[in-house]
């Protein structure tokens, strides 16, 4: 490869890197804080809380990128905000990246996140109770060293489907190299121009990054099951 190649390469890469590792790190923590009050509270309508949690696991791409317009969008409610006090937009940037992995990867860590809270014994949450322990203390010396195998896969998961996003990234942060261009990006535009070389290159890469996480999520989530 020229070393035109391997700085069209590293850019999208790095980026991708971090987005990934930034959106993951959100959505973990979003993700956990919804598993724990969804997985522990009763009222109305918790099914279809539920149902929309995880909507974005199953919509497409586009539609989760329409969303994101209508909301972040400069004529958006967020959108104008952040234009009219902040002077900021999200659109074309890479932070819109983030905000779509974000968005994307959720589901992955909610749902692995509440199946690892609810297999907890909830002998034990009783027992901590009557020792006069709150509910914060709980979950922090309870249920999170005991599903944090659970919640480590599914957060290994979000970053593996971050680094794949495509859809919703290029609706809301475009596809501008050396700017927002992430992995899944410059494989479409390295074959769209004809750059076999480039995108033999991040294809083998992003699959053996892919590999290696669903690999270690896996071994992870089944111990977590022991």
């Amino acid at each position: 490869m020229t070393s035109m190649d391997w700085e069209t390469i590293r850019y999208p890469v790095l980026l991708t890197l971090g987005v990934s590792a930034l959106s993951t790190l959100i959505a973990t923590t979003l993700g956990v804080l919804g598993a724990y009050l969804l997985s522990k509270s009763k009222f109305f309508g918790k099914e279809l809380v539920d149902s929309i949690l995880t909507l974005p696991l199953v919509l497409p791409p586009t539609v989760l990128g329409y969303y994101l317009l209508v909301l972040l969008g400069r004529n958006g409610f967020v959108g104008s905000f952040l234009s009219d006090l902040f002077h900021f937009s999200v659109l074309f940037h890479w932070s819109g990246a983030v905000i779509a992995s974000i968005l994307v990867s959720f589901p992955l860590v909610y749902r692995a996140a509440r199946a690892a809270l609810e297999d907890v014994d909830s002998d034990l949450e009783d027992t901590a109770r009557t020792l006069g322990k709150g509910n914060f203390v709980i979950f922090w010396e309870i249920l999170l060293p005991l599903s944090w195998r659970g919640i480590l896969a599914g957060a290994m998961l979000a970053y593996a489907r971050g680094m794949g996003e495509f859809g919703a990234t290029l609706m809301i942060a475009g596809n501008i190299p050396k700017r927002t261009q992430t992995l899944s990006l410059a494989i479409y535009d390295a074959v769209q121009a004809g750059n076999e070389s480039v995108a033999f290159y991040l294809v083998v890469l992003t699959s053996i990054l892919s590999v290696v996480i669903l690999t270690v999520s896996t071994k992870l989530f089944k111990k977590s099951h022991w």
